[in-house]
């Protein structure tokens, strides 16, 4: 605790104040004293969202702003400079709950200028401050909570990277507490689960500074989900902890900064790697691959002669191997609208007609199947497994138009015999045989 003498510079008065110094340089720029202590331990990190309460007044006592006055918390993300220089500080040093004094000199507050009308030039600040909440930065796209940062030390610039960028990174996953993954590892940014990392950790690196290290924590979502690792020992529906350090990491260069040959070379690499993983049944793995390749040459255009024909080759390619893969993943949507993507480049193409045949035969829509299957054995009468799958698809379509057969008339029967029982009861409250029309109506709308 310290005790100094704090003059206003506007009013020429002289206070004694307390507090703890709370400032790095300990030039007693801003006191904290702490009216009601916090519960637990943790304190806010830098890039949490925080929730207060506060009063702010010069040294005269004069309130100049109230979060209380206007019934609603306020709220900003801590480190980031949205606020004045002592609320980073004395927040950073609150615990939830916590009711406390900032005593802030204008160097740590609004400095020369002031903040007219309401905050004249260099002029001490009091703010009386309750914090009530803080948590971490949500960095998925959908913000759904899945993969929540927060900072631990910050790193340097404002580049972070992007699918494809070779990265350098120690980390260190826990589950309560328990270690299960200490590694140093060199990859590239979707390359991860080939190393047994989880999809979170992919997307926490893509939201890390170079030098930077966060503390994330991973839904099962964005973990191992509810089948869990057996290798790692990590149960189904595990909640995760992973502590990474971004060492370096060098930047891939978008679409937009590679020209043609580029764009060709590196979508061969791409496409190699795909493969790769194709045969090593990581099928996630190789959809990445085949879907950089489509997100570099879908906007190349106006080409001619061989870049044209390379282009070409690479994007039938990049949407054949996509249906495949989600064929095996049993997304057949997704294979359908590439197998329909791959036909727009090349509309006799064997692979896309017989896989598309296989994507529809999984979403029992036979007809559309058989037609595909028919269509491959016109083109290519070699294509033995086209014939015998339109033969399958035509027995399907049989035992379907049974069951609609058998299904009409068992609903035509229950009519028959509906109708006979409306007559015979009828006739036995002496009424005419024939069903009054609006009866019959009445009765029929029922049985609908």
């Amino acid at each position: 605790m310290t005790a100094e003498k704090v003059t206003d510079g506007d009013a020429r008065r002289t206070f004694q104040m307390e507090g703890e110094d709370i400032t790095l340089k300990k030039d007693g720029g801003v006191l904290k004293l702490v009216k009601k202590q916090g519960h637990g331990t943790e304190l806010p990190m830098t890039g949490d969202k925080v929730y207060l309460h506060y009063v702010g007044t010069l040294l005269d006592g004069a309130k100049f702003d109230s979060s209380r006055d206007r019934e609603e918390k306020f709220s900003f993300e801590l480190g980031k400079g949205q606020v004045i220089k002592a609320w980073d500080l004395g927040v950073a040093s609150m615990k939830a709950g916590e009711v406390c004094q900032l005593i802030c000199k204008p160097e740590y507050a609004y400095g020369q200028a002031g903040s007219p009308p309401s905050i004249p030039p260099c002029a001490t600040l009091l703010f009386e401050m309750e914090l009530f909440a803080f948590h971490g930065e949500d960095v998925t796209e959908d913000e759904d909570g899945g993969v929540v940062k927060r900072i631990i030390t910050r790193g340097g610039g404002h580049a972070k990277p992007s699918e494809g960028s070779p990265v350098r990174v120690t980390l260190e996953g826990s589950l309560e507490a328990t270690v299960f993954d200490r590694r140093e590892l060199s990859f590239e940014v979707g390359d991860g689960e080939r190393l047994s990392l989880p999809l979170g950790v992919e997307k926490a690196i893509m939201a890390m500074e170079e030098g930077e290290e966060s503390l994330f924590t991973l839904t099962p979502k964005y973990g191992f989900g509810n089948a869990g690792n057996a290798q790692l020992n990590i149960p189904g529906g595990a909640k995760l902890q992973y502590r990474i350090k971004l060492t370096s990491f060098e930047k891939a260069k978008e679409s937009w900064e590679m020209d043609t040959a580029e764009k060709v070379e590196e979508s061969g690499i791409a496409k190699g790697k795909g493969t790769q993983y194709f045969k090593e049944g990581k099928y996630k793995l190789a959809v990445g691959q085949y879907k950089r390749i489509v997100a570099w040459l879908s906007r190349e255009s106006g080409l001619r002669g061989e870049d044209e024909r390379k282009v070409r080759a690479l994007q039938l390619a990049a949407h054949l191997n996509l249906a495949m893969c989600y064929l095996k993943m049993h997304d057949v949507g997704r294979a359908l609208d590439n197998c329909n993507k791959a036909l727009e480049l090349d509309d006799t193409n064997e692979k896309a007609l017989f896989r598309r045949g296989e994507a529809l035969f999984a979403m029992k829509e036979y007809e559309r199947a058989r037609d595909d299957f028919r269509r491959v054995q016109r083109l290519y009468p070699a294509n033995k497994a086209a014939r015998t799958q339109a033969l399958i698809c035509q027995r399907q379509i049989r035992e379907q138009h049974e069951k609609d057969k058998r299904l009409y008339a068992n609903m035509f029967r229950k009519f028959a015999e509906r109708d006979a029982k409306l007559q015979r009861e009828s006739c036995k409250n002496g009424k005419n045989s024939a069903l009054d029309f609006e009866e019959y109506g009445k009765q029929d709308q029922m049985a609908t």
